[in-house]
C-alpha cells in the first residue's frame, strides 16, 4: 500500500464503529502491529469484558484502561483500537495524544444496531438494544469523542478497505 506512517494510528469511536476491523486491515497493510485495548485487559485480568464490568464495575474497568494507556507510552508502530470509553476521560485522551495520530471512527446509530444487536459481549449495550438507546449513548459520548479526534471517518456503508485508503491519505 504505501510507506508506514511514522506515528502510531489511534482509533476511538463508538461499539460497532469498525475499529477492529479497521485496525486489523490498517495493521496488514502498514506491517505494524495491532493492539486490541479490549483484548489486552481481558488477558491482563484472564476474564472476559462482560465479567470484568459485572465483578468490579466500569469505573475499575475505566482504570484499567487509563492504566494501559500508560503502559503503551513510547511504543511506536502500532495501529491502537480503543474501546468505546476510553477517550471519555480527559486524561486518557492526552495519553492517546501522546501515542499518535487519533482518528474517530463513526457510523449512525442504526448502523451500530445492526453492527451489534447479535453481540452480548459489550456491557454498555446490555439494556440499549435498540437504535434509539444507541443514539442517546451516542451522543452523550459524542463530544468527548470529537475533541478527541484528530481526524473523524465515516464508515457507514463503506467497505475496510474504502475507510483505510481514506485514512492513508490523512495519516
Amino acid at each position: 500500500m504505501n510507506q508506514k506512517p511514522q506515528k502510531n494510528i489511534v482509533l476511538i469511536g463508538f461499539m460497532g464503529c469498525g475499529k477492529s476491523s479497521v485496525a486489523k486491515a490498517l495493521g496488514k497493510s502498514f506491517r505494524m502491529e495491532v493492539i486490541e485495548m479490549d483484548e489486552m485487559i481481558s488477558a491482563q485480568q484472564n476474564l472476559p469484558i462482560p465479567e470484568i464490568f459485572d465483578r468490579f464495575g466500569e469505573e475499575y474497568f475505566r482504570d484499567l484502561e487509563t492504566a494501559l494507556l500508560e503502559q503503551l507510552q513510547g511504543r511506536t508502530g502500532c495501529v491502537i483500537s480503543c474501546g468505546g470509553g476510553v477517550p471519555l476521560r480527559p486524561v486518557n485522551v492526552a495519553k492517546m495524544k501522546a501515542l499518535g495520530e487519533v482518528v474517530l471512527l463513526t457510523a449512525t446509530p442504526e448502523t451500530i444496531y445492526t453492527r451489534t444487536c447479535g453481540d452480548d459481549n459489550r456491557p454498555n449495550l446490555k439494556n440499549r438494544k435498540s437504535p434509539e438507546a444507541i443514539a442517546e449513548l451516542l451522543e452523550q459520548r459524542r463530544p468527548s469523542y470529537e475533541a478527541a479526534a484528530d481526524y473523524m471517518v465515516a464508515t457507514d456503508g463503506r467497505s475496510v478497505e474504502a475507510i483505510c485508503e481514506e485514512l492513508v491519505h490523512r495519516i
